[in-house]
């Protein structure tokens, strides 16, 4: 508990510092803007041939509450912006980044000699031009062929180096809050499938404790349960689990730390997060998702073979009955209406595989 106390007033901190920031860059932004308006009040005002102290006065306020609002969406919000996306960049992509960026800075410093030669007022503004497009183009090419250039430098480390600490270090899971809410996590680490330990972060703990302490009844008993599961991983089963104080402070969402840190460890994520499971293996990150694998441990029927099957309801179409096998699978049955609440030997025709699970189409 005490981690997770220093987890909220670091994170408090940090929230604090960051306000304390963007106000500093608001007041700044105030003052620049009432004095670039209020110069050109009096510019305007001579002009008119009025007197200018009203124009400077109003022109001056005008400016500086613009200063006061628009400054951060020009300063402190975009670099917070780029920071975020930096920090949860694979590291491949940000050195192709990098070196795209210095590569197009020398051929454009190559170019600006001969450019420079020109006459004015071409020499001024061709060298910006060209530096600009041979950055972009540089950094564009080196980002879709990154993989290649980790290949290219991959060729060059050493073959009897040793491993890092990171390498060294035991195979871990990191758990997301979805699959421990789930619970079905600890049947399957009684049954010695998972080798790897499960990693658990203090901030997946601390969205857990929210969850549980939540005034609606139905989050809270949800995040009462995923607590319920952590204590059933520690004490019940085999596996063993950690729960680990690394955070990446540059992001906010649990999401986003999560996907960070499994790219800095190398480790895979379990979750049944739909979303976080796409984030995921967009940034190249294995995922272990376990309605996959509830999927994939059905019984599979092929067209031909006969099963017996209840028909408790009628279908969209015409005719049809709908039943469930054991495992929730849902079986359609031409001509199947006639015969609901009944138990029928039907014969499959056709099994279809769809993202909510697996259907079967069958007929009396």
């Amino acid at each position: 508990m005490c981690g997770v106390h220093l987890f909220y007033y670091l994170d408090l901190c940090g929230l604090i510092m960051r306000l304390n920031v963007e106000f500093l860059v608001r007041i700044f932004g105030a003052i620049v803007g009432s004095v670039l308006l209020g110069i050109f009040g009096n510019s305007l005002a001579k002009t008119l041939g009025y007197s200018p102290d009203v124009f400077i006065v109003v022109f001056g306020l005008l400016g500086a509450i613009s200063g006061f609002i628009l400054t951060p969406y020009f300063t402190t919000r975009p670099m917070r912006s780029i920071r975020n996306s930096l920090a949860i960049m694979p590291p491949e992509r940000l050195l192709a980044l990098i070196v795209g960026i210095l590569l197009g800075l020398v051929a454009a410093a190559l170019f600006s000699l001969p450019l420079s030669l020109l006459p004015s007022p071409f020499r001024e503004i061709l060298p910006l031009i060209a530096a600009l497009a041979l950055v972009y183009v540089s950094v564009v090419l080196l980002m879709m062929r990154h993989k290649d250039l980790q290949g290219i430098l991959g060729n060059f480390r050493p073959t009897n180096q040793r491993p890092s600490a990171a390498q060294s270090e035991e195979d871990v899971i990191l758990l997301d809050t979805s699959v421990i809410i789930d619970g079905r996590i600890t049947d399957i680490s009684k049954t010695g499938f998972i080798r790897s330990t499960f990693l658990v972060p203090n901030f997946i703990l601390s969205e857990l404790q929210h969850v549980a302490d939540s005034a609606e009844a139905l989050r809270r008993n949800r995040g009462r349960r995923g607590l319920e599961v952590l204590s059933i991983l520690q004490n019940e089963t085999h596996i063993p689990i950690r729960i680990t104080d690394m955070d990446i402070t540059e992001v906010r969402e649990a999401d986003s730390k999560l996907v960070a840190l499994a790219r800095h460890l190398h480790c895979p994520i379990m979750t049944n997060d739909y979303n976080l499971n796409r984030v995921a293996e967009l940034q190249g990150i294995t995922v272990l998702n376990i309605n996959d694998l509830a999927n994939a441990v059905k019984a599979l029927y092929l067209p031909g073979e006969e099963l017996d099957v209840k028909i408790i309801q009628e279908g969209k179409e015409y005719g049809q009955g709908v039943g469930y096998l054991e495992d929730g699978t849902m079986v359609v049955v031409e001509d199947g209406r006639a015969h609901i609440n009944q138990l029928q030997n039907v014969t499959v025709t056709k099994v279809l595989q769809t993202t909510a699970g697996r259907m079967i189409f069958a007929r009396m």
